[in-house]
């Protein structure tokens, strides 16, 4: 993500151009957030690692201020990209299949992200306060996280419809690792959210951590990681299967959510993690 943030400052482009003013600066500045909010959960990590206990008022103050960055950058990144993608609908000349196109690629995913994900963020950073009772928190994380899922299913399944109207039928009939790529994207990551949004909604009423089930969470988490990591390692060894076109520019390109290919180093110790006792 520091990575990105540098990356996106150096090269954002010229400020003089409305379009790269109204959405590419704002984006950077979500980075710069996000940018934050990681390296306050690597600098957790090292103490965790180099076991110097931290107090719970401080975990809880580190781990608020984690969420609230997070929002920002969902925010900033893309609220006003959804604007734009609106705009689209005052101008005659992109058709109504260019605006549909548009909406399923852009301006709805942009708006679900930056309002409804937001949305929920800050509901969990309110929860998170001290003086509020934990089921609450751990409620409005359950959800959070199923609409994590929710968002990486509606993006990724947008990019592969993108790609299907640019290339034809035949991207996905003529090449079978394309074929498992967008039934893994439309099918499995939507079960996937399914099977989330069920799970959080079962464990809502836990009145503490102990009380979910973390061998269920370990696995959601791994699945998620595995998705991404397996689109990304298939293009290491397959290449650009049928030509270069829009998922690939996404999924290698402009796809933020490549971090995700880290959390099976989370998720796999939760499966095989002793079941917690109350």
């Amino acid at each position: 993500m520091l990575y990105e943030f540098a990356n996106g400052i150096i090269n954002r482009g010229p400020l003089d151009v409305f379009f790269i003013l109204i959405t590419d600066v704002p984006g950077c500045i979500g980075l710069g957030f996000r940018t934050a909010a990681g390296f306050i959960a690597v600098v957790i990590s090292l103490f965790y690692i180099a076991k110097k206990a931290l107090s719970k008022p401080e975990l809880l103050m580190a781990l608020r201020l984690v969420v609230l960055f997070e929002a920002g950058y969902w925010f900033l990144s893309f609220f006003m990209s959804g604007i734009w993608g609106l705009v689209a609908f005052a101008d005659p000349s992109v058709g109504f299949g260019g605006l549909i196109l548009m909406t399923i690629m852009n301006t709805l995913p942009c708006f679900v992200q930056s309002i409804g994900l937001v949305s929920v963020l800050i509901k969990l950073f309110l929860e998170l306060a001290p003086n509020k009772p934990p089921k609450n928190a751990i409620k409005w994380g359950l959800i959070t996280g199923a609409f994590y899922v929710f968002v990486f299913w509606l993006n990724n399944t947008g990019m592969w419809i993108a790609a299907l109207v640019e290339k034809g039928i035949d991207y996905i009939t003529l090449y079978p690792s394309n074929m498992f790529s967008f039934l893994f994207s439309t099918v499995g990551l939507y079960l996937l959210a399914l099977y989330t949004a069920y799970f959080a909604k079962k464990s809502m009423r836990a009145e503490s951590i102990e009380m979910i089930n973390l061998h269920t969470v370990g696995a959601i988490v791994t699945l998620v990681g595995l998705y991404f990591g397996t689109n990304y390692v298939m293009w290491i060894f397959l290449g650009s299967v049928g030509g270069w076109g829009s998922w690939y520019a996404w999924i290698l390109g402009h796809n933020l959510d490549l971090w995700t290919m880290s959390l099976p180093l989370v998720g796999l110790p939760m499966l095989f993690q002793p079941k917690l006792k109350s």
